[in-house]
């Protein structure tokens, strides 16, 4: 949890912007602009305040006008302008100004909650399990969760199961012998040795094949790896943080998960929440996001209440897609509603029956198209998410992206 002073000016002007930080995972101080303060202490201070201010600080004001927003520059701090209207969204403006670049956009106290929890799991080296929809914060979780941790002085890999390719999986994971295989012109460490001593993120680990979720498991049993074409193993000090966007145990049950690996990884669960159930984390990711751009453009209220009544299936990375759009689009000097170009769910165009063809129709043909239409379909009875879609066929993610990327070249051809 990180930490904030507030001048007792600003909690007699805002009262409401405690409360919010506080459920943006913030222990609040309250202080005297004059105080004495450690040299690393960040405050929000009123712009009257100013000489008490060092370029760390957050300075506010309530005007009648349009809201404001200077960052920090030239020894200055930031300052930060808003009315009565704009009050919400300048209270997680602040908050994502002062955040320290480790810990994700909070402002729902279910997700402040979470934030502790994960907390107290960091300081211990036990395996976390993340479970959420794709685009809930799994990452930024895990990245989290190092950075608490005794392990933050070493490294944090990141690794996509995923995008591994299915032929090279033990080798970039476990590392290889010169040699060992085809085009092994150099020997190569691994992921697990790489991120030795420090934390080694698997995400999507559903996607690993059951071969190699066996050689993951006595990773975890033995503390050791063998390198293909290795003969002897290498110890390893790692620990493991993996995510899956679906349920693991329903994995489990279906056969297509390892139930002894399921449980070894299961030690610590956390379960990230669709964004449509923290309406206060829409509203602070949007603040985050729009921070990031070069030019801030504020966006007004009747632009917040559409983003909170969206139910974001797509969670942070369709809100991400929004905002971008409102800002390179938008009409004014803010982002109105008419702005925010919220799609549904991405659809399959459906083509009409084709004439059959002149030349016989060979059956290789039929069997591709034949799967080609079980995946339209599929995709149309889950409103286009394609992890549903995969689970309704039988297949990983992976085998519909290839799928997928046929049909593309299909109709391009």
């Amino acid at each position: 949890m990180a930490s904030l002073d507030v001048s007792r000016g600003v909690c007699s002007l805002v009262p409401g912007l405690q409360h919010w930080l506080e459920n943006a995972f913030y222990m609040v101080r309250i202080v005297d602009a004059q105080s004495p303060r450690e040299r690393e202490e960040r405050r929000v201070l009123l712009a009257t305040e100013i000489g008490h201010a060092t370029h760390r600080d957050i300075l506010i004001n309530l005007v009648d006008g349009a809201p404001s927003l200077v960052p920090a520059a030239n020894g200055l701090p930031a300052r930060v302008a808003f009315g009565l209207e704009d009050m919400g969204f300048a209270f997680a403006l602040i908050a994502e100004l002062a955040r320290p670049a480790v810990i994700p956009a909070v402002g729902d106290a279910g997700s402040a909650h979470l934030m502790t929890l994960a907390g107290r799991v960091a300081r211990s080296d036990a395996t976390v399990l993340i479970q959420g929809d794709t685009g809930t914060g799994k990452e930024g979780m895990a990245r989290f969760l190092h950075a608490q941790s005794g392990r933050n002085t070493h490294d944090f890999i990141a690794v996509n199961c995923a995008a591994l390719p299915e032929t090279m999986m033990e080798a970039m994971l476990f590392g290889h012998k010169k040699g060992s295989f085809t085009g092994a012109s150099n020997a190569s460490e691994g992921l697990f040795l790489a991120a030795d001593g420090g934390t080694l993120f698997l995400d999507e680990i559903a996607e690993l094949p059951l071969a190699l979720q066996a050689k993951l498991l006595r990773a975890l049993q033995e503390g050791e790896i063998l390198p293909v074409g290795a003969t002897h193993p290498v110890p390893v000090n790692v620990r493991i943080i993996a995510a899956c966007n679906r349920n693991l145990a329903a994995e489990v049950a279906a056969g297509r998960f390892r139930e002894d690996l399921y449980w070894r990884l299961n030690v610590m669960p956390l379960e990230m929440r669709p964004l449509v159930e923290r309406t206060g984390d829409v509203i602070a990711i949007a603040a985050a996001m729009l921070l990031r751009h070069q030019d801030f453009v504020w966006p007004t209220a009747a632009a917040l209440e559409k983003l909170a009544g969206h139910v974001w299936p797509g969670n942070a990375r369709e809100l991400g897609n929004v905002l971008q759009r409102a800002v390179v689009l938008r009409d004014g000097d803010r982002i109105d509603a008419d702005d925010l170009h919220i799609a549904g769910a991405p659809q399959l165009r459906i083509v009409g029956a084709v004439p059959a063809p002149a030349e016989p129709v060979r059956l290789r043909d039929v069997a591709r198209q034949s799967k080609l239409d079980a995946i339209r379909a599929a995709l149309r009875e889950t409103d286009g998410h394609r992890a549903a879609a995969a689970r309704k066929l039988g297949i990983s993610e992976r085998t519909l992206r290839y799928r997928l990327a046929e049909m593309r070249e299909l109709a391009a051809a």
